[in-house]
């Protein structure tokens, strides 16, 4: 491990690095540990004394387009620095390779608690793991996405992190797109039925859509994503992994996240595949009747986003079966993912039904 350290994190370059740009992790020795690993990056943190701080890079292997995602993500921690927005404030950014062998960048180690995600199910930190104190979770999550969406991102030089107008748009054509690729990615996998996606995706095309509101999309909101302040009630501390972040309209966020909340029109609808019980939730509703009241967003304008949501979901999740199919994940994932995608186009045509 310390050879795998050194590698990912040499000390004499860092050392030199961060007392020309970050001061105010101290001055002392540097002590790096391993916080968490994965194949699109690395987070480390370090320690000299007086603050302690979390770098993050791309792996020693890096998948492509990891080193360009480490920049993005710095920069619009940086630009966040100006705002309310609750995030991990970056102390300073790298692009040099030179020093540690792959971009990287500082940024605070939040004090708070994360949920843990076992077994597929996510475990609280007490008291957030009984009601009535879970139920305030998701209120704190959209107090964030308030906050975020009530950024203007010109202002705070993100004028051009995203692709300039007509995002949704562009929405149905990337998802159904994404779909009508796996056959071709995955050798082995066949287009399979789907029901419900039709009627959704004509629905989709068919629709006005809303208004386009332009603003910063975090673009993985969830539990798993978000760090929360020590005690009652629930306070968001931070929302992490901005990986996926760009411009574009940001309800397309609220839609992610609620869409495993129970619906106020469809009360015995059960969710066998939930991370969080949904009955210790508010409805997806409630929570889009919240944000509407902070951003001054227009309430009608939420279906089509909870709509387009599950599409996506069910778009996106379609792969892990076709990876099943084609032998690099288990029959078992793959059954687990069937049945999650069939709900979401299930309940994508229920929706739809019920707005027609």
């Amino acid at each position: 491990m310390d050879a795998d350290l050194d590698r990912l994190a040499p000390a004499g370059p860092l050392t030199d690095w961060l007392d020309a740009h970050v001061p105010e992790l101290g001055r002392g020795p540097l002590r790096t540990a391993l916080l968490s690993g994965g194949t699109s990056n690395v987070v480390l943190t370090l320690d000299r004394g007086e603050k302690p701080m979390v770098m993050r890079r791309p792996p020693a292997v890096p998948p492509p387009g990891a080193e360009r995602g480490v920049l993005r993500e710095a920069r619009i921690l940086t630009a966040l620095n100006a705002t309310d927005v609750p995030h991990p404030v970056c102390y300073g950014s790298c692009a040099d390779e030179g020093v540690v062998g792959a971009p990287f960048y500082v940024m605070e180690k939040v004090d708070g608690w994360a949920p843990n995600l076992r077994d597929e199910k996510i475990h609280n930190e007490p008291p957030f793991d009984t009601m009535p104190y879970e139920y305030g979770i998701p209120f704190a999550i959209v107090d964030g996405l308030v906050k975020l969406a009530n950024v203007d991102h010109e202002a705070i030089g993100l004028g051009d992190y995203g692709k300039p107008g007509r995002f949704l748009e562009r929405q149905v054509d990337r998802w159904a797109g994404q779909l009508a690729s796996y056959p071709e990615t995955y050798k082995g996998y066949e287009p399979r039925a789907l029901p419900g996606y039709a009627e959704t995706e004509e629905w989709l095309r068919g629709s006005t859509l809303p208004r386009e509101v332009r603003g910063i999309i975090h673009g993985d909101v969830g539990t798993p994503n978000m760090m929360f302040q020590w005690g009652p009630p629930a306070r968001l501390a931070a929302m992490i992994d901005w990986e996926l972040s760009t411009i574009g309209d940001p309800m397309i966020d609220m839609g992610w996240f609620t869409g495993g909340m129970r619906d106020e029109d469809d009360p015995g609808r059960e969710f066998p595949t939930a991370l969080n019980n949904p009955a210790h939730f508010p409805t997806r509703q409630e929570l889009g009747r919240y944000y509407c009241a902070g951003t001054g967003r227009d309430i009608r304008d939420f279906d089509w986003f909870s709509v387009l949501s599950k599409f996506k979901s069910g778009c996106l999740l379609e792969y892990k079966v076709a990876q099943a199919e084609a032998g690099i994940l288990s029959k078992e994932t793959g059954r687990f993912f069937s049945r999650i995608v069939l709900n979401c186009f299930e309940d994508t045509a229920r929706m739809v039904r019920r707005l027609k």
